[in-house]
């Protein structure tokens, strides 16, 4: 099976950037994260999974809009490795 790598930019509510961080990475474990501005105080956090092909992003981007304090997720990038 091929591993896969999906990045996806998750956007919390204003001021709950550090509960939604924290809520991430102790239900899923994510490979990395990083906290970025976008603008006029809008925060993405960006979060990478690998995971195996047979898996599908599909299940990690529920898992991470059930989250308490997620506004919205996207994925922003998925390739395989």
């Amino acid at each position: 099976m091929a591993k896969v790598a999906t990045l996806f930019k998750v956007y919390p509510n204003n001021g709950e950037e550090e509960e939604v961080r924290r809520n991430v990475r102790e239900t899923l474990q994510p490979k990395s994260m990083q906290l970025e501005d976008v603008a006029f105080g809008i925060k993405v956090l960006k979060v990478l999974f690998v995971h195996e092909d047979s898996e599908g992003s599909s299940a990690f981007e529920e898992k991470l809009r059930k989250i308490k304090g997620v506004n919205e997720v996207e994925v922003e990038e998925e390739s395989l490795l």
